[in-house]
């Protein structure tokens, strides 16, 4: 990413996150910038925010109403914003199932670039980025770091059970425990 593409992300985040706070829609800053502001590296693509499966409709016409260029893709669980070259995706549905409200809950009001907004709990980052892991995305490298910073901000039995049918972020688990990533006692069995 060139040093211009992570302004204007970051700019592009900030206003996103301000339309939905101003809008009144309950959301959560999730993925990649969530991990960041929680201390793992800063990622070099999108940025994206959680809010509830209810609220699909009223987020498009809010972000619109605010100013903000909204895109409609291909897919039907997501909408994205976009500025110049970036892009921030505002999704509805995480790993196949709505987004439910006490997920947002959940978050914690934290400033992200000088920004206060609602930043999802280190638990539920690494649990959504483990549910996405299928055969056709298993990038463990990607993955790595992220559990590495936030591993002593996460409630590992509750990550261990709510990944449990996941065969591929069970086995990230595993590698987890086997390289003293967290405890193995933990994370195995």
């Amino acid at each position: 990413m060139q040093p211009s593409d992570r302004d204007e992300i970051r700019d592009l985040l900030k206003r996103t996150a301000v339309a939905l706070k101003e809008g009144g829609v309950p959301f959560a800053l999730c993925g990649g910038y969530a991990a960041w502001v929680r201390g793992a590296p800063e990622p070099d693509h999108d940025a994206d925010f959680l809010v509830p499966d209810g609220e699909a409709e009223r987020v498009v016409k809010v972000l619109t109403d605010a100013g903000l260029q909204v895109e409609d893709p291909a897919e039907d669980w997501l909408t994205k914003v976009v500025q110049g070259n970036s892009f921030v995706d505002v999704l509805w549905r995480t790993c196949g199932h709505p987004v439910e409200t006490d997920l947002i809950e959940r978050a914690e009001q934290l400033p992200v670039l000088s920004v206060h907004m609602p930043v999802l709990a280190a638990t539920d980052i690494l649990v959504t980025k483990l549910m996405a892991l299928d055969e056709h995305y298993c990038d463990f490298s990607r993955l790595m770091p992220v559990a590495r910073a936030l591993r002593e901000q996460v409630d590992w039995t509750t990550v261990k059970r709510e990944i449990q049918d996941n065969d591929f972020a069970v086995v990230f688990l595993d590698l987890l425990g086997r390289l003293g990533v967290v405890e193995p006692e933990v994370v195995s069995g």
